[in-house]
């Protein structure tokens, strides 16, 4: 699919991975909607892409993914600016670290864990079918295809840390749900792709120490230094623009594989 011209959706995009894929989307000449629950930070990313691409190119909506009435509501914001989409981005997530047997003896709250599965698998499976069954309304372009939607997994779903059972539960299963939701939507000519980052240069990451960063810099065998949010979001882009690639699941970790702790 050539990215020209056609409207995106990107979750989580007011900041890191997110905002890194709204701009890059932006460059390549596409109508990007930025959805993210901090409404302030995604309108002024917006407006910075509005100035250097043109008034318009950007638009940015509250969304809170795992809430349908929020997504719809948001969808039908971004649909008025720039028509269906036909690309999704889904980015948004959250991240956790608790043992399931507590310093005190106690078992993990599991509040915890259920938060982190909302918003991580049951929000991006709740965007997921909701950009779906919109975009296979869409008259199909030349090559049949109609969209494409990729989902943004982690390293941590093959080998999570200790503490990082809901984070790697929650990744996990956007990896498990690729390859059938692939196949489900074949019939509407959507294509559906994950990406598994690993350790990169978010402002998330960036709030750790500096030795802290360039130990864990280190771990990687080549190159050995956090991923640049650009490489995360050429990738995207490239999904996009790749036709044959569908129901793939692709780690982008410089060939980093976790230690346990």
């Amino acid at each position: 699919m050539n990215i020209q011209g056609h409207s995106a959706l990107i979750t989580g995009a007011a900041s890191g991975l997110g905002e890194a894929t709204a701009r890059e989307l932006a460059r390549q000449g596409a109508k990007v909607a930025l959805f993210d629950v901090n409404i302030t930070l995604a309108e002024t990313v917006a407006a910075d892409i509005n100035a250097q691409y043109g008034a318009g190119t950007a638009i940015a909506c509250q969304c809170d993914i795992t809430n349908t009435e929020s997504t719809q509501a948001a969808m039908v914001k971004a649909a008025e600016a720039h028509g269906t989409a036909r690309i999704l981005m889904n980015v948004a997530g959250i991240g956790s670290a608790k043992r399931i047997v507590q310093r005190d003896g106690s078992p993990a709250p599991l509040e915890d864990f259920v938060k982190v599965i909302n918003v991580n698998l049951i929000g991006g499976y709740n965007m997921a079918r909701l950009f779906a069954a919109a975009c296979s309304k869409l008259e199909p372009l030349p090559n049949a295809e109609r969209g494409v939607m990729m989902f943004t997994a982690s390293v941590a779903a093959f080998d999570g840390q200790v503490g990082q059972q809901a984070y790697s539960a929650s990744k996990g299963g956007l990896v498990g749900m690729t390859l059938p939701m692939a196949r489900d939507l074949a019939q509407h000519g959507i294509r559906v792709c994950t990406v598994a980052p690993g350790l990169f240069a978010t402002p998330l990451m960036k709030q750790l120490p500096e030795p802290v960063q360039a130990s864990l810099a280190a771990s990687i065998p080549f190159p050995p230094r956090l991923g640049h949010p650009e490489e995360f979001a050429q990738l995207a882009a490239h999904i996009v623009t790749n036709g044959h690639l569908n129901g793939e699941v692709i780690r982008l970790d410089g060939a980093l594989r976790m230690a346990p702790r």
